[in-house]
């Protein structure tokens, strides 16, 4: 099953829009330090509870960041796939991923059934 543009067209769109809001969330939550993204450390006081509330904040800024960070490597990797013209096509088996999985997410590099194998679901 070949892509037409249009489909094409309106899942790269949705990628762009999606990954310009990923780096706007990661500029807000960290600093650049060269090519990494550093996740900033809160400062509240100096008292007890203020310090474990500084550690509490940045442990889940560091989540956060991973999680951001995680979506925006699939994005850009399914960017990739679209412009050298393997979206679309299961990186297990080679067959094709089915449109509405797609229309559903568009990052998917498997078919239902391998994702359901390689999950243990099947």
């Amino acid at each position: 099953m070949a892509l037409n543009k249009d489909f094409l067209k309106k899942i790269k769109e949705k990628l762009e829009s999606e990954k310009n809001r990923l780096e706007q969330e990661l500029a807000d939550l960290t600093f650049k330090k060269g090519k990494i993204n550093e996740t900033i450390f809160p400062e509240y006081g100096d008292h007890t509870g203020e310090n474990a509330s500084e550690v509490a904040s940045f442990d889940n800024a560091v989540s956060v960041k991973n999680t951001l960070e995680k979506e925006l490597r699939d994005i850009n990797d399914t960017l990739k796939r679209i412009k050298d013209g393997t979206y679309g096509v299961c990186k297990y088996c080679q067959k094709d991923i089915s449109k509405n999985r797609l229309e559903i997410r568009p990052t998917s590099s498997a078919c239902i059934e391998c994702k359901n194998k390689f999950s243990g679901k099947s």
